[in-house]
């Protein structure tokens, strides 16, 4: 069975749900997993805003137009009639539930999380009915039925193999399954989701739990680039990539795939792919347990970056220290990117600022503290052989100019990361694209 996730750009219009259609019809068995329509997801969280802010005319407006968007769609996706008022009747039902929020006396976000699925819900059902009009035999399998996450919000990988193999049961003679991406269920019963991205995640999810054939990550470009092509100009995709270069590359800012979704993968051994509806034809990215050759494959960049320093003479011959500062992080569930110590300072960076005040008030009383916000992390990814020299050299020459902040080296065979100010950033990755891959 292959697992093919398709982002929203894939669902994006009447026009590009058909072309879905064209290329996912066929005879091999597969679960489709699908994002909501592009701008969807967006412009439910700004109306999830206005309800919080109990703005119901400016909610009522914001509904009205998404609404009108979609109803303009599905009068170019169906032709048969009675497709096409399944359609409309479908946009009614949904509609008609959001609006209904409107009238709640207080908004929570167990309310907004609740809105925020509706997305997937609906372009799942657009494209099962548009499948149906052409001729394909394809059953929906709800998200809600299967997907679920624990109390400490990870995926509950027992209750989903459980509860999608139970499902899949039911129809032995099906071949075609469209899910949802994102949307779940959390340990309480309540929909809920696997944050922004988390499509991916569902499908890497999906395919783990019923030993897939191989995943397949559908965007709109052909797989993982060797640096960012929004800043450098002269980029490739990269055909090969182990495991462990991906999860460097997606963690530090590759956006074409999701942090987290590569782990449940690995664990079992699935190859994923990334391709490319717009050029189905490419050969994308392929990841795996592949022993990649030697060398600097590929540089990534992630912004909103937080750099803390600590400084304190008790470090000294302190063996406790250290444990001190990571307790504070834990406590306020804060993970830290990257670090880097000396005889009498630590230099660490966070990604998630929520709780940076606190952090900063607890470290204070132990040690000196500074922090450097608007910071990027450059990793440098590939098979980078501690025993080996050279590598270091071309990194530190091609940012020469540009002051460094931290550096960390040694960790990982996979990554060398440098943080730097993020107004360098784009300077830093056009040195980088042209001392390591002569561009």
């Amino acid at each position: 069975m292959l697992i093919l996730k398709f982002g929203g750009t894939s669902v994006g219009s009447a026009e590009r749900i058909k072309n879905l259609a064209e290329l996912t019809k066929g005879q091999k068995s597969k679960i489709v997993v699908l994002s909501a329509m592009s701008g969807t997801t967006n412009a439910l969280v700004e109306i999830s805003q206005a309800m919080y802010e109990k703005n119901i005319t400016k909610a009522k407006e914001l509904i009205q137009v998404l609404e009108d968007k979609y109803r303009k769609e599905i009068k170019n996706l169906y032709k048969n009639e009675t497709i096409l008022k399944k359609g409309n009747e479908l946009l009614e039902e949904y509609f008609s539930y959001l609006s209904s929020f409107l009238n709640f006396p207080i908004f929570t976000s167990k309310e907004e999380k609740i809105i925020l699925a509706q997305g997937e819900l609906l372009s799942t059902h657009m494209f099962h009915f548009y499948m149906s009009e052409i001729g394909e035999k394809t059953i929906l399998l709800p998200a809600l039925e299967f997907m679920r996450i624990n109390k400490d919000g990870e995926p509950d990988f027992p209750y989903i193999e459980k509860h999608i193999k139970e499902e899949l049961k039911k129809y032995p003679d099906i071949d075609f399954f469209i899910t949802q991406g994102y949307i779940c269920k959390n340990a309480q019963g309540d929909i809920d989701n696997l944050q922004r991205g988390g499509s991916d995640y569902t499908a890497c999810i999906i395919g783990a739990v019923v030993d897939a054939e191989e995943i397949q990550i559908w965007t709109d470009i052909d797989g993982m680039h060797n640096n960012d092509p929004r800043f450098v100009n002269q980029t490739h995709p990269i055909d090969e990539l182990s495991f462990e270069e991906a999860a460097e590359l997606a963690y530090f800012g590759a956006k074409v795939l999701h942090p987290t979704c590569i782990l449940p993968a690995q664990k079992r051994g699935i190859p994923v792919a990334l391709k490319n509806t717009m050029q189905p034809e490419a050969k994308g990215t392929l990841i795996g347990n592949i022993n990649t050759p030697e060398g600097i494959r590929a540089v990534a960049a992630k912004d909103g970056i937080y750099a803390i320093t600590i400084k304190s003479g008790r470090m000294l011959l302190a063996y406790g220290f250290l444990k001190t500062i990571f307790e504070i992080f834990d406590k306020y569930k804060t993970s830290i990117d990257m670090i880097t110590t000396s005889e009498v300072a630590v230099s660490l960076t966070i990604d998630n600022p929520s709780n940076l005040e606190n952090i900063l008030k607890e470290l204070r009383e132990i040690a000196n503290v500074e922090y450097e916000k608007d910071q990027t992390i450059i990793a440098i990814v590939g098979n980078i052989a501690k025993n080996e020299s050279g590598y270091a050299v071309k990194i530190l020459e091609a940012l020469k100019n540009i002051p460094l902040h931290m550096i960390s080296y040694g960790g990982s065979e996979h990554n060398i990361s440098v943080v730097i100010d993020s107004k360098s950033k784009k300077e830093a990755l056009q040195a980088l694209n042209t001392n390591i891959f002569g561009y």
